[in-house]
């Protein structure tokens, strides 16, 4: 088994496997919010990490020719354009006589590169003990007493059939990679020399996944990611011990005629898209389900496919379920303070409209009024006040709908003064480098508050995130749940994530009653706010007063609240109510 420090792993590496080594290199070795930007438009960055109050900078070649001068000149541009405090030049090739002199004339003059050759990680590696770091710091890894039960239950699986399968269901937040990857190390310390093949159907969440298992593997044991993206050796496959492979990918392997390596144990992420020919042709190939064949794993925040289908034909009953409820009812994500804001509704437009079997789009075409920006701002700056009152340090994501929209509420919410708002977004208007740069900022402190389009969905994640502000947003459920779980992530010094709704989608109210009737089964009272266990609440506010009246008037207009939840844009599923129904304003 080749290690992933060795000379072997170094010179066979694929640019993008050079840099998540030297990443990985950073995690094991203490350094924190280790992050891998490298990229087009990245500024010179590749890899970014903290060491204390330090900002480290790494840039990493991979060539066949000897790294040169401009190399240096582009890592020290990049260490002032990130206003990095240590700079590192990393090359799979080593360095030209004229790059180590300017070296030195730089650093004698105060600007400082540290040169990384593959001889220098592979004296780095020989430093690292062996064991994985959830093997050296148990206590940093701990885990709650779902997750340890759902460990030890997969582990049961496995040593009753090495052939058999276990699946994981747990709400966004509450740790299914961290549950997989601890399981598999307790498996693979009974099983020398396992090879595990992790499949998913992104390349972000492949490299997500990738990363995520870095606590869990031993200096020896390297990884490889095989998808689109990447010029990698079909031979590495039989090599590497920990395999994340595209689905796509390892499918159009299979359609050229070609066969896969053996796997001992396959980890499906997002398994609710099984089902798919892709994914049915690589598990017929592995030989999953059949004597001999591998283990399968799978994780999931619902058990159900997108075809209707249940996933129990594949994997029996889960060995572990945790819905978003319970995490909150348990204890196992923070506290939330849920305010769905009834303002925007046009009440007198409901008593006018009559009858018909309406589409979430026509509803919300008559129901919602269009523009608040202004309200918007004064109820996240109370918020924010709020929190930092309470003694938290208020650290905040709105989700917008559109980059202009964004530009908007950060003009505005900096025009207040009391804190410093930008706008987060993909596409070419903003750069990588201006992105990494502000996720940076925004994870030390220096930001309070990003208003973001799309990019914070998934794939980022800042345990400390306390206000999370719904403003414009358009309705998906699965959207909504991963928006939500941003700031629904335990961490030490937060009580309560607060959450704005500034609704404009029928859909939304129709969520958040469903949340209500899960948590409380008799729904709103007059004088008793909904109560989830452990202080958490979800409250209609209007005109920062609780509006119960409101509350009572949606729960009996929209009556099965998670059917108009889950409804699509055009399905036809609700009436405009009896006008004598709806509350005088």
């Amino acid at each position: 088994m080749t290690g992933f420090l060795e000379e072997r792993s170094l010179r066979s590496a694929t640019w993008q496997a050079f840099e998540r080594v030297v990443a990985r290199y950073l995690f094991i070795a203490g350094w924190q919010s280790v992050r891998l930007v490298g990229g087009s438009g990245d500024g010179g960055a590749d890899v970014l990490a903290t060491m204390g109050v330090r900002r480290w900078l790494v840039q990493v070649k991979r060539r066949k020719r000897q790294t040169g001068i401009q190399a240096f000149e582009e890592t020290v541009s990049a260490g002032a354009l990130y206003q990095a405090d240590v700079l590192v030049l990393a090359s799979s090739s080593g360095f030209t006589n004229d790059l180590r002199e300017r070296q030195q004339s730089q650093a004698a003059i105060g600007i400082n590169v540290q040169l990384w050759d593959v001889p220098s990680l592979v004296r780095f590696g020989e430093k690292l003990r062996s064991e994985a770091p959830v093997e050296q710091s148990p206590e940093d890894y701990e885990l709650r007493d779902y997750q340890e039960q759902a460990c030890q239950a997969i582990v049961g699986k496995w040593l009753d059939d090495h052939s058999g399968s276990a699946l994981v269901v747990l709400a966004t937040g509450l740790g299914k990679t961290f549950v997989a990857a601890a399981a598999i190390r307790r498996i693979a310390n009974q099983h020398e020399g396992i090879k595990v093949l992790v499949l998913a159907h992104t390349n972000p969440l492949l490299r997500q996944l990738e990363k995520a298992f870095w606590p869990f593997l031993r200096k020896e044991e390297g990884t490889m990611i095989a998808n689109g993206e990447e010029k990698f050796d079909w031979a590495l496959l039989e090599q590497t011990p920990f395999v994340f492979a595209s689905r796509d990918t390892l499918a159009a392997r299979i359609v050229d005629g070609q066969k896969l390596p053996r796997f001992d144990l396959v980890l499906v992420d997002e398994c609710h898209h099984l089902g798919a020919q892709t994914y049915d042709a690589i598990l017929d190939e592995l030989g999953v389900g059949d004597e001999g064949g591998p283990f399968l794993m799978g994780l999931t925040a619902t058990d159900w496919r997108p075809d209707g289908a249940n996933l129990e034909s594949l994997f029996g009953d889960p060995v572990c379920k945790v819905d978003l409820v319970r995490g909150l009812k348990s204890g196992f994500l923070t506290n939330v303070d849920y305010r769905m804001f009834t303002d925007n509704i046009d009440w007198e437009a409901l008593r006018e409209e009559r009858g018909g079997n309406y589409t979430p789009k026509r509803i919300n075409r008559t129901l919602f009024v269009k523009e608040w920006d202004d309200a918007v701002v004064g109820h996240v700056r109370s918020a924010w006040d709020e929190l930092a009152a309470s003694g938290a340090k208020p650290r905040g994501i709105v989700f917008c709908s559109t980059i202009d929209h964004a530009k908007r509420m950060v003009d505005q919410l900096n025009a207040m003064g009391f804190t410093r708002s930008e706008a987060l977004y993909s596409g070419k208007d903003l750069l990588p480098v201006d992105r990494n740069k502000l996720l940076w900022e925004f994870s030390d402190g220096q930001i309070g508050i990003l208003c973001a389009v799309d990019v914070l969905n998934e794939g980022v994640d800042v345990p400390d995130v306390n206000l999370v502000v719904f403003q414009r947003v358009t309705h998906s459920r699965r959207i909504f749940v991963q928006q939500l779980g941003r700031g629904l992530r335990l961490a030490d010094g937060k009580d309560k994530v607060v959450v704005l709704d500034f609704v404009n989608d029928i859909r939304r109210f129709a969520e958040g009653l469903h949340l209500q009737g899960e948590i409380e089964e008799d729904g709103p009272r007059r004088g008793r706010p909904e109560k989830i266990a452990l202080g958490s609440s979800v409250t209609f506010v209007r005109a920062n007063s609780e509006d119960l009246d409101g509350a009572n008037f949606l729960r009996q207009w929209l009556g099965d609240a998670e059917a108009i939840a889950e409804a699509g844009e055009d399905v036809s599923v609700l009436e405009f109510p009896d006008p004598t129904l709806v509350p005088t304003r």
